[in-house]
Order: structure tokens, then sequence, then C-alpha cells
């Protein structure tokens, strides 16, 4: 059989407009056999990117509109898309209002002067947040988006996360109000977080190499936070302002939040002792290669190293 014709300099556009209980969704005729929804008019709308190698359209933009207070926008996929938000209200009582299976790069742009908000219900166990993404999720646009969460973190991305030009307020959470895997960077626009139970925002790293800063982070396995403009707000949590396994880097933008409340385990957990028990009973313990123990007063060489706290264990380059 011979392949489809590669589409891939096109633009198509999947619109969702929810409406209380239910919702159209509208595919253009020329993707129809390579998107598919799942749950017809209903307010729950789980839709399907093919991954058939003969076809490509081209990334798929998937715009949602309208209001719902028992919906949820629900995506599998496995190329690169991007979700555009056009005044949507959103609220799932029974898990994320919007949850993306879908590890590639995923944009998500407020349409400008839109305010859009998300929110969620009782906890789900395949759900880590009220907007939930396994990949890399890059928040964009000229509006304004509104989240919160009652049982777990307010926005979770199973990788990077980086904000620019919009607005993002998060209005509470069960947890933190970021929490995302690789790094997080911030270049413009504005972030308000306000009433969590933990963090304000969170980056860890799970299953990989912590190998530190390259130039445009091209290393997505460092653990760092980095700010280069805009403005971030942090105000009435439960944890640290900021908390991270790498290093925390302020270049640019207003910071209006105790600066002093942040915690940087590329440095903080490891040079700077956290308590006064003896080695033997600290919670943080950091050995060579070779397998020998180091004193927590002692300024590392550069080299890897091997950070045991509790029961995790985690490698770390210091440059």
């Amino acid at each position: 059989m011979a392949a489809s014709a590669d589409n891939s300099t096109k633009t198509y556009t999947v619109t969702v407009a929810y409406d209380g209980t239910k919702a159209v969704v509208t595919i253009p005729d020329a993707i129809a056999g390579y998107v598919s929804n799942l749950n017809g008019e209903s307010s729950h709308v789980k839709l399907l990117q093919s991954s058939t190698a003969t076809q490509n359209p081209g990334e798929i933009i998937y715009a949602l509109s309208g209001q719902s207070e028992n919906g949820e926008f629900y995506f599998t996929g496995e190329y690169k898309m991007t979700m555009l938000l056009n005044g949507l209200t959103l609220a799932n009582p029974d898990s994320s209002a919007v949850h993306i299976k879908d590890g590639k790069r995923i944009k998500v742009s407020m349409a400008a002067n839109t305010v859009n908000t998300l929110s969620d219900g009782v906890a789900d166990s395949t759900s880590k947040g009220c907007f939930h993404c396994k990949g890399h999720t890059e928040f964009a646009g000229k509006g304004t988006l509104n989240v919160s969460s009652s049982f777990n973190h307010a926005i979770y991305s199973k990788e990077y996360v980086e904000v620019k030009n919009c607005t993002i307020n998060v209005t509470g959470a069960k947890k933190d109000g970021i929490h995302c895997q690789q790094y997080f960077l911030m270049s413009s626009g504005e972030l308000n977080i306000n009433g969590v139970e933990d963090d304000g925002i969170q980056v860890e790293l799970k299953d990989t190499v912590q190998t530190g800063i390259l130039k445009d982070h091209e290393d997505e396995n460092s653990g760092n936070f980095y700010m280069s403009g805009g403005s971030l707000s942090i105000n009435n949590l439960g944890g640290y302002c900021i908390k991270t396994v790498g290093s925390i880097a302020f270049s640019g933008g207003k910071q209006l939040f105790d600066t002093n409340n942040i915690k940087d385990y590329a440095t903080t957990a490891i040079l700077q002792p956290r308590t006064t028990l003896d080695d033997a009973q600290s919670p943080v313990q950091v050995y060579d290669l070779q397998g020998r123990r180091m004193p927590h007063d002692a300024m590392l060489p550069r080299g890897i190293y091997i950070v045991k706290e509790g029961g995790k264990t985690r490698k770390m380059t210091m440059k």
C-alpha cells in the first residue's frame, strides 16, 4: 500500500466546544482518519491521535472553549500538539480537568485576552494534577489560566515546564503548585501561586542521571530551576517556595516571594548540613564513585557523586 501524502507543513485545528454535560467536537475531514473522538457528545472528551506511520498531518491544534462543571479533556497521542485555550471553564469532579498522555512537546496557549479556568475533584490514582501532562509542557500566549487542585498538584508535567508571555494563577493545591521533572524555565509572563499545601514549584528527576547545565537548556536532566524574566509571586504555602534536585538560578525578572525559602539540593542539602546529627544519622549521604562517604563539611570537587536520602538514590554532577 502506498503511503499517504506528507502534510507536515499544514496546520489543522480540532475544536472542542463545551456546553454543560455535552461537548461538540469538530474534526476537519482531512484528518478524520487520524483523530478519533471516543466519547461522542459527552463533556468528558477523550481524543485519540493515531500513531500510524503512513499518516503525517503535521502538528494539530486542539482548540477548547465553553463551560462544563462535569467534564474533562483526555488526550492520547505520540506527536507534538498544541492545546489552545479560548475562553474555557472546565471542572472535573472525578479526576483531572486536563490529562494529556503524550510524551512529546505539548504547547498550551491561552488565546489573547481570554480567561481560562481548570479545577478538579476527588483523588484518582492515575492522575497527579488538575493539569496532568506526560510530555514537555510549554505554556504561552497572551491570555490567563487559573488552576486549582483539591487532591494533588495544580500543574504536573512528567518532563520540563516552560512559561512565557501568559499569565498563570495557581489558586490552590493539595500538594505542589507546579510539579515537574527535568527542569523549569520562566522567561516572561506572570506566574502567581497562592494557597498550596506543599511547595510552590518543585523540580525533580526520576530514573535519570543529573548532568548539569548546557547551552540553551539542551540538558533536560538537570533538575534545575531557571528564571530569566517575568514576574513570579508565591504566597501562603506549606512547603518551600521553590524546591529542586538541581540548582536555582535567577538571572532576571521579579521574584515576589521569600527567596530565602528555597531548597536547592545541589548545594543546600550537601554543602550546608540541615541537621547537627553526626554523619551516621544524617538524612543526606553522599558517596563518590569508589563508594567512599563524603563528609558534609567538604567542598566537593568536580565529579559524579551518589546521593542517598531516605529510601531514594540519585546521581549528581558537580561542575
